[in-house]
């Protein structure tokens, strides 16, 4: 599990819908997840610091947990199938035990932030959505390609087409 932190929301340009961008620790990979426009605002006002008069959905459940005597610990962002999301929210209870509970990312987040729990997200998940923010790696594999190819020559494609050539008669 990699642990991130929320970077903010943006919106999908083509679809206005809210998209929600976590970062890995070292700012090398991010995750978007297009999330709900209610979702979106809860995430904002808590990152924004904005009061509401009254509870949220997410402040509710976290008095709910707590009421009950659990705390949460933990989210995770665990899978992923044809761009669906799949997430876990992890609460021990005042015995000790821990408790799991099935959850839509966004939700998993909102909590997560007003919990100061963190938000880990799988490898599987990672692998699948999660796009590069490291320029600095992107530049290294740009030099190490251009030191690459400013020492082949003409006759070196030669002799690879030439052994092609044979393997294909």
């Amino acid at each position: 599990m990699i642990q991130m932190k929320v970077m903010g929301i943006a919106l999908d340009t083509r679809t206005g819908s809210p998209i929600i961008v976590l970062n890995d620790y070292e700012n090398r990979r991010a995750l978007p997840i297009w999330i709900g426009s209610a979702e979106a605002s809860s995430i904002i006002r808590k990152i924004e610091n904005i009061p509401s008069t009254r509870p949220l959905t997410h402040d509710l459940f976290l008095s709910f947990a707590s009421s009950l005597g659990a705390e949460i610990t933990k989210v995770e962002i665990n899978d992923v199938d044809e761009q669906t999301y799949f997430s876990t929210i992890f609460l021990t209870d005042k015995e000790g035990n821990e408790i799991s509970i099935d959850s839509r990312p966004s939700d998993a987040i909102a909590i997560a932030i007003r919990a100061n729990v963190p938000i880990l997200v799988s490898e599987l998940v990672m692998a699948d959505g999660a796009i590069t923010t490291d320029s600095s790696k992107d530049e290294e594999e740009a030099q190490e390609f251009k030191n690459f190819i400013k020492d082949i020559k003409p006759s070196d494609f030669a002799k690879l087409i030439d052994k092609n050539f044979e393997s294909d008669q």
